[in-house]
């Protein structure tokens, strides 16, 4: 896949990104690069490769799930100009 430099002004666009004229040949340049890189990178071979979310083994701290502020429905509330029954209500939006 190569980018030219209309698809470049395409993509900037939608981004609403403005890039002057004479910084999108070479900014395209630099995406082609980078696609590059990412389509060598799908040549690689992972089979049996387990995928990872850190390059370093450790466990995830876990924090027991209990509740240390709260049960005070009344005062949260409170906050509100539309409650209604221990909820919060809000206007209806769709139709």
């Amino acid at each position: 896949m190569s980018l030219d430099k209309n698809t470049v002004a395409k993509i900037a666009k939608l981004a609403r990104i403005r890039v002057p004229e004479e910084d999108l040949e070479p900014l395209a340049g630099e995406l082609n690069t980078i696609i590059g890189f990412v389509e060598q990178l799908g040549e690689v071979d992972t089979d049996g490769v387990e995928p990872m979310t850190s390059a370093i083994e450790h466990e995830m701290f876990q924090r027991d799930d209990v509740v240390s502020d709260g049960g005070y429905p009344d005062r949260v509330l409170a906050n509100s100009e539309h409650a209604n029954m221990g909820f919060f209500t809000v206007p209806k939006v769709v139709e």
